[in-house]
């Protein structure tokens, strides 16, 4: 009787759907209020995009529902959920990336305030600061007073910048910043510009101040819009270079705005600010920066100590920062088989806790780097909503990953949506977007208390991502008001 009316169901399920004026849409499902509940969302967005979606119960651990669940789809930053769970279950949320600082033999000596050479040797910490380099800085400036040659240790990881499949002309936008060991203000320059007076240049001031960069000012400011072209600061990224230009317009009556724009060479920008960082302390330094290896015989004389991981972690799924995603990759790959951290490393340790503790079947997708970037990626909804089943049973995992996840109306990359009272922030998932691509998996509680985990999986259309975006919120409102 029970499978004459799940026949029932879809015969009347299909029917309903023939009768709109929408493409069929063939599911199974084990709750067919929300199926119709969802499915009259679907209809009245009037959207047609490649689409999956899966719901679990993680009460129960069963499908609640499911549409296309099992097809392939680009995840996006989607991807950042499969590697804040391999970062977790391989590093553990206390893992600290620990930047050191060697010295020559001479170091070991009180009497004398001159090195031969200084090293600043990279972990991959992503969150590196400036404000960390300065109290180095502060250190050393006690012990010595000058330092012949700077010398930067990048070798624990590989120095590939770009990974597989990431567009060619991402340009110099944030999270498009390259990939280095040593990593420095998520490898950007921060800009605040600030309207000038009528027929003026915008005032602009930059951060960190440094000698790596160049800047030109060819904006100017103007008190109407005819004609108008908005500025903006671009880089010579075509030639890999570190020159910036500021053009366009900018109106009198516009507010003060702070954009970022990344650099080249991650590893010498670092090296410069910390060798201006160390003259501003009163250590000479000589002009030479090298990059290359801790001899055998430097000895360790300081070093920063990251913050927890679990904060990277909030970065990397809040933030939806690409630079993070790609070095824990990495990170994990030098951990997990030793030697230098490479992203075929990473990928293999990451699949292999998918395939082994999650019960993903790796095969069936492809994963090629950390954040999503790429467009070679292909997953599931299937895929994606058992590792957040996977995450929610782990009480390792569980407390750090779910308070790491945007909320919706809240905070992270879901502060501006979700915002109606009625979500009451009982969403919790990560976004994803690309061009022509969108997605959202994570948590949903029931105002009832179930939890559900879900993924909402969207490819294949042209123009804005708003509309879908504003689809996956009224799907994941239709799964906090179902009563179960």
């Amino acid at each position: 009787m029970k499978r004459l009316n799940s026949v029932l169901a879809g015969i009347w399920y299909l029917t309903v759907l023939g009768c709109a004026a929408h493409q069929p849409l063939v599911t199974e499902f084990g709750d067919r209020t929300l199926a119709r509940r969802i499915h009259s969302e679907i209809i009245r967005s009037g959207l047609t995009p490649n689409m999956g979606v899966r719901v679990i119960s993680l009460r129960s651990g069963k499908t609640v529902y499911t549409y296309n669940a099992d097809h392939l789809f680009m995840p996006a930053s989607n991807n950042k959920i499969f590697t804040a769970a391999s970062a977790l279950h391989y590093l553990g949320p206390q893992y600290r990336f620990i930047t050191r600082v060697f010295a020559d033999s001479n170091s070991t000596n009180p009497q004398n305030h001159r090195l031969g050479h200084l090293v600043l040797k990279g972990s991959g910490d992503p969150d590196l600061t400036i404000d960390q380099l300065e109290a180095l800085a502060t250190r050393l400036a006690k012990r010595w007073n000058q330092i012949d040659t700077l010398i930067l240790d990048n070798t624990v990881l590989d120095t590939i910048r770009l990974g597989n499949g990431w567009m060619w002309d991402e340009g110099p936008w944030w999270y498009a910043a390259r990939i280095d060991p040593l990593t420095l203000n998520d490898n950007c320059i921060d800009f605040s510009v600030t309207p000038g007076d009528s027929g003026e240049a915008p005032q602009v001031t930059y951060f960190p101040e440094t000698e790596y960069i160049t800047f030109t000012n060819r904006a100017v400011t103007v008190t109407d819009t005819m004609d108008f072209k908005p500025w903006e600061i671009d880089r010579d990224w075509e030639n890999a270079g570190n020159h910036f230009e500021l053009t366009g317009e900018m109106l009198t009556t516009d507010k003060a705005k702070t954009v970022y724009r990344n650099i080249d060479n991650p590893t010498r920008f670092t090296g410069q600010v910390f060798r201006e960082l160390l003259l501003d302390k009163g250590i000479q330094v000589g002009s030479v920066i090298r990059v290359d290896s801790v001899s055998p015989g430097d000895v360790s004389v300081d070093s920063i100590v990251s913050q927890p991981l679990r904060e990277s972690v909030v970065n990397l799924l809040k933030s939806s920062d690409n630079l993070t995603a790609e070095l824990l990759i990495k990170t994990i790959g030098h951990e997990v088989f030793g030697g230098k951290g490479t992203w075929k490393k990473g990928l293999t340790a990451e699949k292999i806790f998918l395939y082994d503790s999650v019960g993903v079947d790796t095969g069936k997708i492809r994963i090629v780097d950390g954040s999503g970037v790429s467009r070679y990626n292909l997953t599931s909804p299937e895929a994606l909503t058992k590792v957040l089943a996977y995450v929610y049973s782990d009480f390792t995992l569980n407390a750090e990953f779910m308070a790491a996840l945007p909320t919706g109306g809240w905070d992270g990359t879901l502060e501006n949506r979700m915002q109606d009272p009625l979500f009451d922030r009982r969403i919790r998932a990560k976004t994803g977007t690309l061009s022509g691509a969108t997605a959202l998996s994570g948590f949903a509680f029931t105002r009832q208390g179930e939890p559900l985990a879900f993924s909402i999986m969207m490819n294949g259309y042209v123009g804005s991502s708003r509309p879908y975006k504003y689809l996956e919120d009224r799907i994941c409102y239709q799964l906090i008001k179902t009563k179960r």
